[in-house]
């Protein structure tokens, strides 16, 4: 049997000479990345609420008003390792600022862009530059916090991800035919506004350390080349997309299903499908608590073992049993995500940390928009149980590809990578 990866919270003599924060320091920490996460995420898909409006002003088809959601998460997939080489040059907070509020004056430019490909060159652009916050997130809590704090703050970033991602939609959807799809945009704009602020007043400053300093004396291939030379870390890269994709296929889909027969259900109420985001709200504080005890693989275990529990559930034409099922996929997802994010930062070597988090928001975001889409495939071809059995077999793969390690000895002496990090390697 291969030996778990766990995180532990030690205190060895490299961390105990990095800053701590203070008590309040700490809540003004959590509160500003959980502001920095609705900030960001909420424009990124509030579009997803008012696509049908979009269409229809716009005079596209749907497929072309589902371009304006691409758009913005390719260009993030494209802009994550430009940014982690700014942050070198800029600071980790002080790019993660420019980003949030970039991303903030974007996303309203989008909203009243005159043109179709306007609107969607504007969307690109709001990719790129949301895409500092997602990559550099993990590396700036990592610069002030160790251990369970450390995995806390990296769950309010996913907690404040998956407010501002619901929020957006479900406030975007209901103005879109009172205010039309632009003023309902607008709308979460201002939103996302006010909380960039409040990232940007909040959010403690970045310590000046010697992992920062030896950052911007090397090159980025050297830290490239450190981020890949953890095999955990590989096996997080390779997995992430078939989990996000899994997940986003799901979502992507459901709306159709739930229009249909035997549902039938007016678009209104499918909207209210992204309540069930709340589950990922709580769950993803949950893994911070279970990852010091479980390590990476135990809690990825749970989490894809909810998503494909909650898979079954969906199959029937049943909608109480729907939602319930529903409500433990979400939840399982962002079980996932959270301790991988987290894991993440604590794995990388401390000098590539801002890398290791570009390949895992790169992965994340070419599973979104590449696997998310061709998932559905099936759903076209063969109906929403053909695609279910596609997805629990992608998950299964990303289960193997995670949760697979060699065996290593328990007595092995940890290398000085791990103690660094306070880590019982196992998956080497």
């Amino acid at each position: 049997m291969g030996v778990r990866t766990v995180v532990r919270v030690t205190n060895t003599p490299a961390q105990s000479a990095q800053p701590t924060l203070d008590a309040r320091g700490y809540r003004r920490m959590m509160t500003a990345l959980l502001a920095a996460g609705v900030a960001t995420f909420a424009g990124l898909y509030a579009v997803q609420g008012v696509l049908p409006e979009m269409a229809s002003a716009l005079q596209v088809t749907s497929a072309d008003a589902a371009l304006s959601v691409s758009a913005a998460t390719t260009g993030l997939a494209l802009a994550v390792l430009p940014w982690a080489w700014l942050a070198d040059r800029l600071g980790r907070l002080r790019a993660m600022q420019v980003s949030v509020a970039a991303a903030v004056l974007l996303g309203t430019a989008a909203a009243l862009a005159p043109t179709f490909e306007i609107m969607l060159a504007t969307r690109f652009l709001t990719g790129a530059a949301l895409a500092g916050v997602p990559v550099l997130a993990v590396a700036y809590v990592h610069e002030h916090l160790r251990g369970g704090q450390a995995a806390a703050a990296a769950a309010a970033y996913i907690s404040g991800t998956t407010v501002g991602g619901a929020a957006g939609r479900l406030i975007a959807g209901p103005l879109a035919p009172l205010l039309g799809w632009r003023g309902a945009l607008v709308v979460v704009s201002v939103i996302g506004v006010v909380c960039a602020l409040l990232f940007i007043a909040l959010a403690p400053r970045s310590p000046r350390s010697t992992a920062q300093a030896q950052a911007r004396r090397q090159p980025q291939l050297p830290r490239l080349r450190a981020a890949l030379g953890v095999p955990a870390l590989v096996r997080v890269y390779l997995a992430i997309p078939l989990i996000t994709g899994s997940f986003v296929a799901v979502y992507n889909f459901l709306g159709f299903r739930l229009g249909a027969a035997p549902f039938g259900l007016p678009a209104a109420l499918v909207s209210l499908i992204f309540l069930t985001y709340a589950a990922g709200t709580l769950s993803s504080r949950s893994a911070s608590a279970l990852l010091p005890r479980l390590g990476l693989r135990g809690v990825v275990a749970i989490g894809l073992g909810a998503m494909v529990l909650g898979l079954l559930a969906m199959v029937p034409d049943t909608l109480p049993l729907l939602i319930a099922g529903l409500i433990a996929f979400t939840g399982g997802f962002f079980v996932v995500h959270a301790a991988a994010v987290a894991s993440t930062g604590a794995l990388a070597p401390a000098h590539a940390r801002s890398q290791a988090s570009a390949l895992y928001t790169i992965g994340y975001y070419v599973g979104s928009g590449v696997l998310g889409w061709a998932l559905g495939l099936f759903y076209e071809h063969g109906g929403w149980s053909l695609m279910t059995a596609a997805i629990v077999a992608t998950l299964a793969l990303a289960g193997g590809t995670i949760l697979t390690t060699r065996t290593q000895s328990r007595t092995q002496p940890a290398t000085p990578a791990t103690a660094r990090h306070g880590l019982l390697a196992g998956a080497r």
